[in-house]
């Protein structure tokens, strides 16, 4: 087994290893989240904390790692005589895929013991394996949305249970919920996030020293692991032995009517919703106290644990920044001259961490002034050199985008599509990615050779080429592609502020159904794809925002961004199918024979059966039908509009059907 990074090693990290170290202690707090940007050593830590969690007792031979000193086992492999073998064993951790099906999660039947023998025998998942250790998720802001709320409730319960393919199995699962991601690769849900107790943001460490550390201490591990490893051995040692004090003296740990209330204050002073967030950082400060060796709850874990439990609870919606309001926090504890956050002493000598991450530097607004009088009314210049940039207004709920057909695309909340899970539609043989038995379809397949098959004492002989999967249809998440255009001709807060305001209402709407959502725009002479297909909606709506208007209209390279766009995303996902909007007025005013670039461009669009509208935005009294051109090049609807509102840039993508 490759030698790992000692947890004892870790330099700058002192919030995401003190949370970890938290819910290790005390596994009801429930998990923890660690949001960071790439390149944080986020997923070496946690692998490294396995290492140094105290070793751990189970029923020999146990599948399910039963605890011996539990009087009564949820282990299927049970009951278990009361001098049943005992063996000692590391702390597992599991990690889950990304792409893990619902199968391998929670466990399913035995198929192959099913067909040969006629026994329907569970074989446990990575809950199962992941009891009494730790579950750790790379990247689990790409998971599927039903398995993470799955593996919430199962680290909730402490239990999970399964009822499929007649098998009904309940079996304990009380494991330390780990996981890490990029913000720029995507949001986790509101919901989903106050589901996790603790979240910690990671960063770089700023301090040239600490960055020097860290590059010192990784050349030295990776030149010479055991080497490395062994200098920090006694470190782990302590570490392990610290842990195992904190977990023994968790239960004696007090928690006094003052310090609770104290608690209720400072969760009431953050607004969060419900009484989450109080037993969080109940059960935190708790922790936090036996870590420190104290027999009752103080201050200082109280402020500990509000850090690292309350700053995801505090959003309203996904478009709030993140972060820990410490003027407020003081307040509410009552600390007029706050001392210094105490933190726990570091696993090893490194240098001082530069302490946790802040909400970085202020950036300002865009600017609101309104621009002057634009002459809309012909088809002369469209003010190559003034620039302008209009916020959207407040954000509003829009209604379903649904795409026509049945597509085969990833787990979303959108569209009809053939999916892992969802309502059973059908069955059809083993092969390609996994699914649930259907085992009505398996023995109508087997009943025909029955006359031709030796008895084995079941009332049916089944064979694996008899065995049928489930077809499920479900839901997919989709790609929405606005193509926009900001030249000097849709400078106007008339126009741009309400297409601003719809692309982010439908981006919020995209976040919340897990598709993606990219934008295109072209001004001054290029296209540039302003934000790449994402989920990530905090990196949209502060691009959206400031996205500013002005200059000649480059209406051949937009369509041109756009294209290339589509074509990577097919490549990068050809399961997921696109709906493009072009928001222009139809000008094109950029380089030698521009409107016939335009439409040449649009053309070949077309010709790639990419689905799309046109919004028409052309006002004033004289109106050229430029857009209207343009869309019959595209082989797209074209709906003109007098201004561009909100509500119909949303009716027309919601409204628009794609083949």
């Amino acid at each position: 087994m490759p030698q790992q990074y000692p947890f004892s090693a870790v330099v700058g990290s002192a919030d995401m290893t003190l949370a970890l170290i938290l819910t290790t202690i005390s596994p009801e707090v429930g998990g923890v989240l660690v949001r960071g940007e790439k390149g944080t050593a986020k997923s070496t830590i946690v692998r490294a904390l396995a290492g140094v969690l105290p070793p751990i007792e189970v029923v020999a031979g146990d599948r399910f790692s039963s605890d011996p000193a539990e009087k009564e086992s949820l282990s299927p492999d049970g009951p278990f005589a009361a001098d049943a073998p005992v063996e000692a064993r590391p702390v597992r951790l599991v990690e889950l895929p990304v792409g893990a099906t619902e199968d391998r999660v929670l466990g399913s039947l035995h198929l192959e013991r099913a067909l040969r023998e006629g026994k329907a025998e569970f074989e446990p998942g990575l809950l199962a394996r992941a009891h009494r250790g730790l579950l750790y998720v790379d990247e689990v802001n790409l998971l599927h949305d039903h398995l993470v709320d799955l593996l919430l409730d199962a680290a909730a319960m402490g239990r999970a249970t399964v009822e499929r393919d007649g098998v009904s199995v309940t079996h304990a699962a009380r494991f330390v919920l780990v996981g890490t991601m990029n913000p720029e690769e995507g949001e986790l849900r509101p919901q989903l996030l106050d589901r996790f107790g603790l979240t910690v943001e990671v960063a770089a460490p700023r301090d040239p020293a600490v960055r020097a550390e860290v590059v010192r201490r990784r050349m030295a591990f990776d030149a010479d692991p055991e080497a490395f490893a062994a200098q920090y051995a006694a470190a782990e040692r302590d570490l392990t032995e610290r842990i195992r004090q904190a977990q023994q003296d968790l239960a004696k740990v007090v928690l006094d009517d003052e310090a609770l209330f104290t608690i209720a204050q400072v969760c009431a002073a953050f607004e969060v919703d419900g009484m989450r967030a109080d037993i969080v950082t109940a059960r935190a400060a708790i922790a936090h106290a036996a870590w420190h060796g104290r027999a009752s709850v103080t201050k200082d874990d109280i402020r500990a644990a509000a850090r690292l439990a309350l700053p995801h609870r505090r959003r309203r919606n996904p478009f709030d920044a993140p972060g820990m309001d410490e003027s407020l926090l003081d307040e509410a504890l009552g600390d007029d001259e706050p001392d210094p956050d105490p933190q726990p002493d570091p696993p090893s000598d490194s240098p001082p961490s530069d302490g946790p991450p802040g909400d970085g530097p202020a950036t300002d607004g865009p600017a609101t002034d309104e621009p002057g009088p634009i002459d809309h009314s012909t088809g002369s210049g469209d003010h190559s050199t003034a620039t302008s940039t209009v916020a959207p207004a407040t954000p509003f709920r829009t209604q379903l985008l649904r795409v026509d057909g049945l597509g085969i695309g990833d787990v979303g909340r959108r569209s009809r599509a053939i999916t892992s899970n969802g309502r059973r539609i059908g069955a059809r043989r083993p092969g390609g990615s996994g699914g649930s038995l259907h085992l009505v379809e398996t023995i109508r397949a087997a009943a025909p050779h029955q006359g031709n098959r030796e008895r084995t004492g079941t009332a049916v002989t089944l064979t694996p080429e008899d065995l049928r999967v489930a077809v499920r249809e479900g839901r997919e998440s989709n790609l929405v592609l606005f193509c926009v255009d900001a030249s000097g001709s849709m400078a106007a807060r008339t126009r741009m502020e309400p297409v601003k305001t719809a692309i982010l209402s439908l981006l919020l709407d995209a976040y919340r159904r897990r598709d993606k959502v990219g934008l295109v725009t072209f001004r001054a002479g290029e296209g540039t794809l302003l934000l790449p297909p994402t989920t990530s909606v905090d990196i949209a709506a502060t691009r959206l925002a400031a996205l500013p208007a002005g200059g000649r209209t480059p209406l051949a390279e937009g369509l041109t961004t756009a294209a290339e766009t589509l074509r990577l995303e097919r490549l990068r996902d050809p399961r997921r199918r696109a709906l493009l909007v072009v928001v222009t007025d139809g000008r094109a005013t950029h380089g030698p024979d521009a409107l016939a670039r335009a439409h040449h461009v649009a053309r070949g669009l077309a010709g790639t059966g990419t689905s799309a509208v046109v919004v028409d935005c052309e006002t004033g009294r004289f109106r050229l039908g430029l857009a209207g051109d343009l869309a019959a090049a595209l082989e797209a609807e074209h709906l003109p509009l007098g201004d561009v509102s909100a509500e119909a840039l949303t009716a027309v993508v919601r409204e628009r059907k794609v083949a």
